[in-house]
């Protein structure tokens, strides 16, 4: 049963997402352009990437982002395999999130996602976790499992989270 707080988050929830919507649909550019992420959702995702898997990065700057670069790239070739309403979905979330109100709506994140710190990112992807809003969970689990599917598959990240690869069946 809804209480009155909860109709009011549903309300400025609602709001805030149809404010965006409908006055600025003009204004939004596709997260994804021919399948490659738009610059604004490359540093949205380059943002999640550093928060939902810090301590996973190398510490050397260079390799840190040449890490970072081979991790968005391989985000592009596996969105390239989703089938097309599952991307323009996520072209559409990738848009909303690069945005002020769009971000501020679903992440609650106010500052722009390359300035946000990791502490800030990994704060509001934990209130987007427990969210009573099913969106922003939905949005919090999207990025964070596209991150996390992405990086753990590659198998040369495996050293560096001490997994030593498949063993051989005998």
């Amino acid at each position: 049963m809804l209480n009155r707080r909860r109709w009011l988050q549903l309300g400025l929830g609602a709001a805030v997402l149809l404010g965006v919507a409908g006055a600025g649909v003009a204004l939004l550019k596709p997260g994804l352009v021919e399948g490659k992420l738009s610059p604004s959702a490359r540093a949205l995702m380059r943002a999640v990437a550093l928060a939902v898997l810090d301590g996973q990065w190398p510490g050397p700057a260079i390799e840190r982002e040449a890490r970072l670069d081979q991790q968005l790239a391989q985000i592009e070739a596996s969105v390239a395999k989703f089938p097309a309403g599952l991307r323009a979905e996520l072209s559409q979330v990738l848009s909303l999130l690069g945005t002020a109100p769009g971000r501020l709506g679903l992440t609650g994140l106010k500052s722009d996602w390359s300035e946000a710190s990791v502490a800030e990112i990994q704060s509001a992807f934990a209130a987007m976790s427990v969210s009573g809003i099913a969106t922003r969970q939905q949005v919090y689990r999207a990025l964070r499992d596209l991150h996390c599917l992405v990086f753990f598959s590659d198998a040369t990240n495996w050293p560096r989270v001490g997994y030593p690869g498949p063993r051989a069946i005998p």
